[in-house]
């Protein structure tokens, strides 16, 4: 089967603009690309959680350069660990009310198995 690639884009409210693609292999993919425009009602708040992991993450840097205590470098991991994944759970629920109840009213199988691939990985 010849495969083909569908470049998909989002663009967010404050104008980042973020692509993905679709690979779909001929018949057994769904052989269009996605059409569907959304906004996700929690884009905001999963970006000032990012942001917020990623000072975490410097300032975890910074003990590990001053020699900090290796517990208190483990404890303060452990807090970033659980705002990735909590950050991850907003942007599932946002995919889920929004893409894929998109996709399935569209009959869009493909975007069900990619679910499902993200929820596999993303539970690692």
């Amino acid at each position: 089967m010849e495969e083909t690639k569908h470049v998909h884009t989002h663009s967010l409210p404050d104008g980042t603009v973020i692509e993905h693609v679709h690979e779909d292999a001929g018949a057994q993919g769904h052989g269009h690309p996605h059409s569907h425009t959304h906004t996700h009602t929690h884009t905001k708040a999963v970006l000032n959680r990012l942001s917020r992991a990623i000072g975490h993450l410097e300032s975890i840097r910074r003990m590990v350069e001053d020699g900090r205590d290796c517990s208190e470098v483990l404890i303060q991991l452990s807090a970033v660990k659980a705002a990735i994944n909590n950050t991850g759970k907003v942007i599932l629920q946002d995919h889920i009310e929004h893409c894929i109840v998109d996709a399935v009213e569209s009959g869009d199988k493909e975007a069900l198995e990619e679910l499902n691939k993200a929820i596999d990985r993303f539970m690692k």
